[in-house]
């Protein structure tokens, strides 16, 4: 992710939200795995989802956030909101996990 994202603002604005890239860029011992993680649950949601990335939706769509308690949760934009409306999704789980090296997520979504 680093390799990746580092220098490349153009790569991060289209895979990143604002709130993202901020939330990711705080300090600087985990800024890598913080983007890793996010990337990741999009990957994951988009696989759950069944559509891969196609429909016009795009992975800054797809905005991962954390509540109070610091649990992690997605909040869909533009087309990818849409299109979980119209599939009827009332909820989307969320798990994920980083190390130095390495991200998972996983998604679970309830119809």
């Amino acid at each position: 992710m680093q390799k990746a994202l580092e220098g490349n603002d153009a790569l991060k604005k289209k895979l990143f939200t604002k709130a993202e890239q901020a939330y990711s860029e705080q300090g600087k011992v985990i800024v890598w795995q913080r983007y890793a993680a996010r990337f990741t649950a999009k990957e994951a949601f988009f696989k759950a989802l069944g559509t891969g990335y196609r429909y016009g939706m795009a992975f800054h769509e797809i905005e991962v956030k954390n509540d109070e308690l610091g649990k992690p949760f997605i909040e869909p934009h533009g087309k990818v909101k849409d299109y979980i409306e119209k599939e009827k999704v009332k909820f989307i789980h969320l798990s994920i996990s980083h190390v130095k090296e390495m991200a998972s997520a996983m998604v679970l979504l309830e119809k």
